[in-house]
């Protein structure tokens, strides 16, 4: 009889422990499916209120906030092209840099006659290094530097493998996609922290996310000006200063002409002109974005996706890419 009671004993502590162990597993279960509910309601918002509310209201004065004159680098073709063109649109003075003068005076003339604004051009080739800066320095500092856009960037021939890289390519990846960025906002920012308002846009990618295979140092130089733009406007902000960390993913441009679905515009792969004309609208709202509601909603989609998974799909994407290029070159 006592072993009897004993075993119910036994088992009415075991039902109990279970029972706190499900309640236990009930609450964290509901805390869990809690959290993903807000963060898919912030998401939300945060896209809303980021990519078609500024649309619904009158344009920001960027002259007033920041200031007359805007330089963008890599200015003569792609998002740096029509983004130059969108701060005209908005009464900014534009001064373009790139290394092909025949195309800069053709833009700064259209610009110029389009929207009424004043234009200048500087030639400069940003691969050379350090030794481009000193003149540079001197062009700019008697312009009152509002916005600075580091568009200027290079990227592979197509996806490949490290090893398959040039020197000469890894150095161009370095001077171009990290040193002109910052350089350049080492010329252009004491102006404005003296008068105390700027703005600054790093132009990053999609692969700065995640690590992205057969891309590896382009996303690792496009990781890099995400992390030093994020920092930078923590360092800044107190001064009135706004750095943007801009994440496009897939653009129909030049830079992606090796892939035929990447050069054909499409509902995820947006015009250089498109993409423009929604990114200067989140300038001063948000310190990193897509720019670009559809990609703000695969970049959501994306920030969910385990590391394995993101690199598994990139791998694969990439090798198509790598395999269609070398396809081609071939004929």
């Amino acid at each position: 009889m006592a072993a009897v009671d004993s075993f119910s004993l036994l088992l009415r502590e075991i039902g109990q422990s279970c029972s706190c162990y499900v309640e236990t597993l009930a609450l964290i279960g509901a805390l869990y499916t809690a959290k993903m509910c807000f963060t898919f309601v912030n998401d939300t918002y945060t896209l809303i209120r980021l990519h078609f509310i500024p649309r619904l209201v009158r344009k920001a004065d960027l002259v007033n906030l920041y200031g007359k004159w805007a330089v963008v680098t890599g200015g003569t073709s792609g998002i740096g092209k029509y983004y130059a063109k969108e701060l005209a649109s908005r009464n900014v003075n534009v001064i373009l840099i790139s290394r092909n003068q025949e195309k800069l005076e053709a833009l700064a003339h259209e610009i110029a006659n389009t929207y009424e604004v004043e234009t200048a051009i500087i030639v400069v080739d940003f691969n050379k290094g350090s030794e481009i800066y000193p003149a540079l320095k001197k062009v700019l500092e008697d312009k009152e530097i509002g916005i600075l856009v580091n568009n200027v960037g290079v990227f592979y021939t197509h996806p490949d493998y490290f090893t398959n890289l040039s020197w000469d390519k890894i150095w161009e990846l370095i001077n171009i996609n990290i040193g002109a960025a910052n350089m350049m906002i080492h010329l252009v920012l004491p102006g404005m922290v003296q008068r105390k308002k700027g703005a600054i846009v790093n132009i990053s990618s999609m692969s700065c996310c995640q690590p992205t295979p057969l891309m590896t140092a382009y996303s690792a130089s496009k990781a890099y000006l995400d992390h030093f733009s994020r920092a930078l406007h923590y360092e800044y902000a107190p001064q009135g200063i706004f750095v943007q960390s801009l994440i496009p993913f897939f653009i129909s441009t030049n830079m992606t002409k090796f892939g035929n679905q990447l050069t054909k515009k499409s509902f995820f792969v947006p015009s250089a002109e498109e993409y423009a004309h929604h990114a200067v609208t989140t300038l001063g709202i948000s310190k990193r974005t897509t720019g670009y509601w559809l990609h703000t909603i695969l970049f959501l989609l994306g920030q969910y996706i385990p590391e394995w998974l993101w690199t598994w799909g990139a791998y694969r994407i990439n090798n198509n890419l790598r395999l269609e290029a070398i396809s081609k070159g071939s004929h």
